[in-house]
């Protein structure tokens, strides 16, 4: 069987697991047991945001899983990300510092920009997690884009870094033009980028673009379709687990088409963030260290790619909150 590992080592030395739990849209209520629940199951990587709304309950459950002694806060891996609403180096630290104190640390392994998306600025005591509309009670409710360099907002990242808040720094949602351009001004190189992959959107070369730059790539929304379907973002026939040739390789390894789909990512050398409410589920998705898939089976999902692209603010902005706002174009 060929090894795949149960971490992935950044530029800097950090131990990332390579498999965590992606906790958007998991409700608040489910969440103080679920996380103590995958802490006994194995996990250690708990994948959070700002725009999630919910880090304070993950707190809470990251909270009863360290005092039941399960755990302890140097044994996980807690990424979080800062919010387009908070670009301006002038609010960068206070949005962290939120982060913190939501999920009750004192540092995060993990700080990344959520999106290549500059909007103006919205207090945190005024609404947080401020969404995308600017005014969401105005007449017409839109995003109002700000103008502000990525240097600008990669400077005060490092900055965190620096003042020990976060122990490294990275991206999601940039393709390699914007890569390029960050490294050759940055002191602290991106440690990881946080992008859509699933079969569906293999992303080959941005994936090999990151290996050879050592830049560890955490591949969001694993399943495909699956959590936005109920969003109106994906057609309930677009569901990666439901794909034929999935299915036929979960029968010749009897296990379940999910466990396929994480065992190609991470076999590929991304780390994978699969989000589920359910222990049954949680128990599921990680179980995938007791099995391979053979190099033809590999590239059978990896042929299965048609470039879709579920989470992509050209379609949503316009679609949910009256603006056009490509960034993959």
């Amino acid at each position: 069987m060929s090894e795949i590992p149960e971490s992935f080592v950044t530029a800097d030395g950090g131990h990332f697991p390579s498999v965590g739990l992606g906790t958007w849209k998991i409700p608040d209520a489910v969440l103080p047991d679920l996380i103590p629940a995958a802490v006994d199951l194995g996990y250690r990587h708990f994948d959070c945001a700002c725009d999630y709304g919910n880090e304070q309950a993950v707190g809470a459950g990251l909270k009863k899983a360290i005092a039941s002694g399960a755990c302890q806060r140097d044994d996980l891996w807690i990424t979080s990300k800062l919010w387009n609403t908070y670009h301006h180096p002038d609010h960068v630290r206070a949005a962290c510092e939120k982060n913190l104190s939501d999920l009750g640390l004192d540092e995060l392994d993990l700080y990344l920009i959520h999106f290549p998306v500059t909007l103006a600025h919205v207090p945190i005591e005024k609404r947080y997690p401020p969404g995308w509309f600017f005014d969401p009670e105005a007449e017409n409710p839109a995003m109002k884009p700000a103008r502000v360099p990525v240097a600008d907002t990669w400077g005060a990242m490092e900055g965190l870094v620096e003042a020990g808040l976060v122990k490294r720094i990275g991206v999601c949602n940039f393709g390699t033009a914007l890569i390029r351009d960050l490294q050759s001004y940055a002191r602290i190189q991106p440690s990881v980028l946080q992008v859509e992959m699933h079969p569906y959107l293999t992303q080959q070369r941005l994936l090999r673009f990151c290996q050879e730059e050592k830049i560890v790539v955490t591949a969001f929304s694993p399943f495909g379709a699956s959590s936005y379907v109920p969003l109106n973002m994906a057609g309930a026939n677009e569901s990666v687990l439901d794909d034929p040739e999935v299915i036929s390789i979960a029968g010749a390894k009897g296990k379940s088409p999910g466990q396929i789909v994480l065992r190609w990512a991470v076999q590929r050398g991304t780390v994978t963030i699969p989000k589920t409410s359910t222990v049954a589920h949680l128990k599921d998705n990680i179980e995938i260290f007791d099995f391979d898939l053979s190099d033809a089976e590999m590239t059978r999902i990896d042929r299965l790619d048609r470039n879709r692209r579920f989470n992509d603010p050209a379609e949503f902005g316009e679609a949910a909150f009256n603006t056009f706002y490509p960034i993959f174009d």
